[in-house]
């Protein structure tokens, strides 16, 4: 019986290729079920053999630990190369989206604190 591997929901394309590629060199047979019409699935990379899922497992950790050194890794060379989005680059890109989330925080807070304020008094 078929195992899922992977849900490709959020998946870079990069990503999903670079996994797709691990598993041929493997040789561990997958096959792939591509999102549905109305957005229920987001589709996945299956593996077809239950005991391929255990080795495919392992590669996929394995992968997902270089990746991350590597995503760490362009992160800290792009501070240093003042390239790094801070949030002041946010707040001059969309200071209306920026304020209208501060606007939902400071409601939300309000909304936690309401009770205990009314309590109080």
């Amino acid at each position: 019986m078929a195992k899922l591997l992977l849900n490709l929901r959020m998946v870079p394309e990069d990503e999903a290729d670079e996994v797709r590629a691990f598993l041929d060199a493997a040789e561990i047979p997958w096959y792939e079920t591509r999102p549905s019409r109305w957005g229920i699935s987001h589709g996945g990379i299956w593996v077809e053999r239950n005991e391929d899922i255990t080795r495919a497992k392992q590669l996929m950790a394995d992968y997902q630990a270089r990746r991350r050194e590597q995503a760490r890794a362009a992160q800290a060379q792009a501070r240093l190369d003042g390239t790094a989005e801070t949030f002041a680059d946010i707040v001059r890109a969309s200071p209306l989206r920026v304020l209208l989330t501060l606007l939902a925080i400071a409601f939300l807070l309000g909304l936690v604190v309401l009770p205990v304020w009314l309590l109080h008094r």
